[in-house]
């Protein structure tokens, strides 16, 4: 399985984002999804993860009601909108995927990475 992530850049803040990160080398809908996030000399955190059908969604409190995680099946790509942004989102932002969606969304349970793509947000 092979991710691709897109769409970071520079936003002042209150400005938005939209994500994207390209699956290939397998059914994207086999595989529970997810974002990340780390910033310069902190862990890499959970934000957002979605199910396999896309059903079930479930996002980390600094995000939740700005952030919206998405997937396209048929298109083999999961998104992440990204409103009301702040300068505290800055970091580089990651996509990874894994066989199963409920349990706790810690990065070694993932099994597949993007390469991450790059958001700033200036004040």
């Amino acid at each position: 399985v092979q991710l691709q992530a897109s769409g970071g850049g520079q936003v002042q803040a209150g400005g938005s984002l939209k994500l994207s990160c390209v699956v290939s080398g397998r059914d994207l809908s086999g595989y529970g999804m997810a974002w990340f996030r780390q910033a310069p000399g902190r862990d890499r955190d959970f934000l957002a993860g979605i199910s396999r059908s896309g059903g079930s969604t479930v996002y980390a409190d600094p995000v939740k009601g700005r952030f919206t995680i998405t997937r396209d099946n048929a298109k083999n790509t999961l998104y992440l909108q990204m409103n009301n942004l702040k300068p505290e989102d800055t970091a580089t932002y990651y996509c990874a995927a894994r066989p199963y969606y409920s349990g706790p969304h810690y990065p070694n349970t993932y099994s597949y990475w993007g390469q991450g793509t790059q958001v700033t947000v200036s004040s």
